[in-house]
């Protein structure tokens, strides 16, 4: 864990709704799609255990100023890569694997299918697994598992719900902008 325990976290507004991001030393460690109080309420708990650390809110933390200031950009149109520090701790083996391959090998505005990420990471026939995989994500929009889709052109599962899914391919042009 870092040096002095303390996860930074801050819920920021988006076009997808809050998101609670939080930081350790290390990098962002983790974001949270509809962090409304009882969503952001049960993840502070869920990170309090899993890295066994004090939590500090802290939105004008120096630690999350450059994640809100990308996250801003993004939604802006006007950040199409993140560069951010990550704190890979939250995942581990395959997921996190399946996840870094991710995160390198599938640019804004384009889309890979499960079994595709399987293939590239040595395991093909994985294609369950890495369903599994994007859907534990800590760190989803930075690590894009919003970009991985079904071979028959279905949009797949996502842990933020298909609308979300939907407006974030929408927003890097994947899909057409809804109408209404």
């Amino acid at each position: 864990m870092n040096s002095n325990g303390v996860v930074e976290w801050a819920v920021v507004e988006s076009d997808i709704g809050p998101l609670l991001l939080a930081a350790t030393d290390a990098g962002l460690v983790s974001v949270v799609f509809h962090a409304r109080p009882a969503v952001r309420d049960r993840a502070l708990d869920q990170l309090r255990s899993r890295l066994g650390a004090d939590l500090a809110e802290a939105p004008d933390s120096a630690r999350l100023a450059e994640p809100i200031r990308q996250f801003a950009a993004y939604f802006a149109g006007t950040l199409r890569d993140f560069s951010l520090p990550l704190d890979w701790s939250l995942t581990s083996g395959f997921n996190r694997q399946v996840l870094r391959e991710l995160a390198a090998g599938v640019p804004y505005g384009a889309v890979a299918g499960y079994g595709e990420l399987a293939d590239r990471v040595g395991q093909p026939g994985a294609a369950q697994a890495v369903g599994a995989a994007m859907g534990s994500n800590p760190l989803p929009v930075v690590v894009p598992c919003h970009r991985v889709v079904e071979r028959d052109g279905g949009i797949g599962g996502f842990g933020g719900g298909l609308e979300t899914k939907r407006q974030l391919l929408a927003l890097e042009g994947v899909l057409p902008q809804p109408l209404f």
